[in-house]
């Protein structure tokens, strides 16, 4: 589980950025777009092996594809714009919608000089922050076997040795399946967690 509303706290709090998706003599199609100096602090605090990459579908027009894995899930957004960067960015506002995140308006038109680009100096972002991250909330509560208890209490104590050792990513990758459902599968999860550590 990507934890999706943490991502989508962080995508909303970063719709700070203008994409030109089109230019008609001195008017230019602007929408609200990621921006992604202020979203990777974020992807950072929810997943520090977060990635995000690009593909150019096409150069004219230009086409970009934007694929943001987030703990192992991935989501895109394609889309076309007035330059690469525009689309770059159109594209990050399309993978946004995924997560459920649109901009608080619809593209508007607003003046565009070819030297300068498009003025958005007098547009509103009105993106409201994100609340503080909170710590990943652990699985749920295995059945009451004083045997299973003690295998979570084990895994949990290795856990926070992953965590210390800078693995927690991996090792929450791990956990997102729970602690398992029967002794064999949490012996299974501890070797799995284990192996991490042993690096």
């Amino acid at each position: 589980m990507a934890e999706p509303h943490r991502v989508r706290d962080a995508l909303r709090a970063s719709m700070t950025a203008w994409a030109t998706l089109t230019v008609r003599d001195d008017q230019a199609r602007v929408t609200l777009a990621p921006d992604l100096d202020v979203l990777a602090p974020h992807l950072d605090q929810i997943d520090p092996a977060w990635s995000l990459t690009w593909a150019c579908d096409s150069v004219t027009p230009p086409v970009v594809r934007a694929r943001l894995t987030v703990h192992g899930t991935a989501r895109e957004g394609l889309a076309t714009a007035h330059t690469l960067p525009d689309a770059k960015l159109a594209a990050l506002a399309e993978m946004a919608r995924s997560y459920g995140v649109r901009p608080t308006s619809d593209p508007v038109w607003v003046e565009y000089d070819p030297e300068d680009g498009a003025n958005t100096t007098e547009l509103e972002t009105d993106t409201p922050a994100p609340a503080d991250l909170p710590e990943r909330p652990l699985p749920p509560a295995p059945p009451r076997d004083p045997q299973m208890e003690k295998a979570r209490r084990h895994i949990e104590d290795l856990l926070e040795q992953l965590k210390v050792a800078g693995r927690g990513g991996e090792a929450a990758r791990i956990l997102m399946r729970g602690y398992g459902e029967t002794l064999e599968e949490s012996r299974a999860i501890y070797k799995e967690l284990h192996s991490i550590l042993k690096g």
